[in-house]
């Protein structure tokens, strides 16, 4: 029974998840992070991993830092009935979507394609993506 009391929450380890995921969108560091908060670096690290659960008021200044509202930190969270049945599967879905954005790659394509003004381009771009992934498929 030890042992539970020392494993984080999976709600403060996907709330953590999700500081990391919209900090590394911003491109900003755990330190800048820390710095806003009045907080060590090694304490944001804590918070991301989930080992130190984020209090409400600090979260709220996270959401305020970081641009998001603070429903965005519980957004697909582990228990969250908002999902319905199919639950698994959309959370699956959604952690291969964070996955994607805390990569380096996906990072910088995210940041990339966010940067084209016209609607028309970036529709030619998915549609281009898609056609390179139907036919990497087709191998």
């Amino acid at each position: 029974m030890i042992e539970n009391k020392k494993k984080p929450n999976p709600i403060d380890i996907h709330v953590g998840s999700r500081i990391r995921l919209r900090r590394t969108m911003l491109g900003m560091s755990q330190e800048k992070l820390g710095e806003a908060l009045g907080i060590t670096f090694q304490q944001i690290q804590k918070y991301e991993k989930g080992t130190n659960r984020v209090g409400a008021s600090r979260l709220q200044n996270i959401s305020n830092i970081l641009n998001v509202p603070v429903s965005f930190f519980f957004e697909d969270a582990p228990g969250d009935s908002s999902t319905g049945a199919s639950g698994m599967a959309e959370a699956s879905s959604s952690n291969y979507v964070v996955d994607f954005l805390s990569s380096s790659e996906g990072l910088q394509l995210n940041r990339a394609f966010v940067k084209i003004g016209d609607p028309k381009v970036r529709r030619k771009l998915v549609d281009l993506v898609k056609a390179l992934a139907a036919e990497a498929e087709a191998e």
